[in-house]
């Protein structure tokens, strides 16, 4: 949308999100730009949401083929052989968006995100990344961070019933309903390296078990070179050895990292459709608060688990200092 105001067909298309959020919110949604990468079920169930929601246009990068797995779980791949054979999974998810909304402008960007220059992602308001090992998540959020504007940067994964959504929004000014008055806050927000970089023992006793677990599994598959997802029971030895090890180093108890949920980690790695949509809807009302500029953000960690259909938000940061 080149005006600053909604057109006709806009106001009448989004007219119910607008007597949510206003038309100032609807306005920023339609002029911001989205890059998304690593086409799962996850990333499809938000990619529904934010086209629905009216954003301006979305990008996505994802070179693979379609295999049985990705069947399973993204369901802006149709059943057809012949409607996918030969495309990648970008240009198969791009096409079935298309279709949820036309006013909204989705294309493909082909490549390896990796290599992809800093003022690439200079071009989006937000970067939602999903399927990247621990080196590409850093690297492209060092990306985001160099630029002068605010880049939002998300990363999702999501591994059968277990899922996490990290933000970072850098210095972020945004306002909220307090009463009957409108308030104006401001948070800052560490990059991923920082923040998994926070000596464990420094954090509060009660942090999501999942926290650990899936830090420990994302460097068990980057020391293994793996892909993520790329893991099965039998990696398990080697796991714990590895648990043992990050525990002994930041003095915290094995205990806070079960054998039960590492082995569900390693087993479950495609995905389960219910928690793709809980994941994807979560962090599509993120997105959408972030471009928005209204309502409180999720800073920095949400944690999902259907195991007990509990959803958890944690704030990893390196503890302020005692004035």
């Amino acid at each position: 949308m080149n005006g600053e105001e909604l057109t006709e067909q806009e106001t009448a298309l989004y007219d119910r999100q607008i007597r949510v959020w206003g038309a100032d919110a609807q306005r920023r949604l339609s002029k911001s730009h989205i890059l998304v990468y690593g086409m799962k079920g996850t990333v499809a169930e938000f990619c529904k949401n934010i086209v629905l929601a009216g954003v301006g246009s979305v990008t996505l990068v994802d070179d693979r083929e379609v295999t049985e797995e990705a069947l399973s779980a993204n369901f802006l791949i149709l059943p057809d052989e012949n409607l996918y054979h030969g495309k990648t999974l970008a240009e198969v998810c791009c096409d079935s968006l298309k279709e949820f909304n036309p006013m909204v402008h989705v294309s493909v960007e082909k490549g390896d995100i990796s290599t992809f220059g800093v003022e690439f992602f200079g071009k989006f308001d937000a970067v939602v990344i999903s399927c990247c090992s621990l080196a590409k998540k850093k690297l492209i959020n060092q990306k985001c961070r160099k630029l002068s504007k605010r880049v939002a940067f998300y990363t999702v994964d999501c591994r059968g019933s277990c899922g996490e959504i990290f933000v970072d929004l850098k210095d972020y000014k945004y306002s909220k309903k307090k009463l009957e008055e409108t308030v104006e806050c401001q948070l800052e927000f560490p990059s991923f390296e920082d923040t998994i970089s926070v000596p464990w023992k420094a954090l509060p006793k009660r942090v999501s078990k999942l926290y650990f677990a899936m830090r420990v599994i994302e460097q068990f598959e980057d020391a293994e070179g793996r892909n993520p997802g790329e893991t099965s029971i039998a990696d398990l030895p080697g796991v714990l050895k590895l648990r043992k090890e990050l525990c002994e180093t930041n003095s915290v108890n094995e205990s806070q990292i079960p054998d039960a949920l590492l082995e569900r980690l390693l087993m479950d790695t495609s995905e389960y459709p219910p928690v793709c949509a809980i994941i994807g809807g979560i962090l599509g009302q993120e997105v959408i608060k972030a471009i928005s500029g209204k309502g409180d953000p999720l800073k920095n960690f949400f944690f999902f688990d259907a195991m007990d259909g509990k959803g958890l938000l944690e704030d990893i940061s390196e503890p302020k200092p005692v004035s």
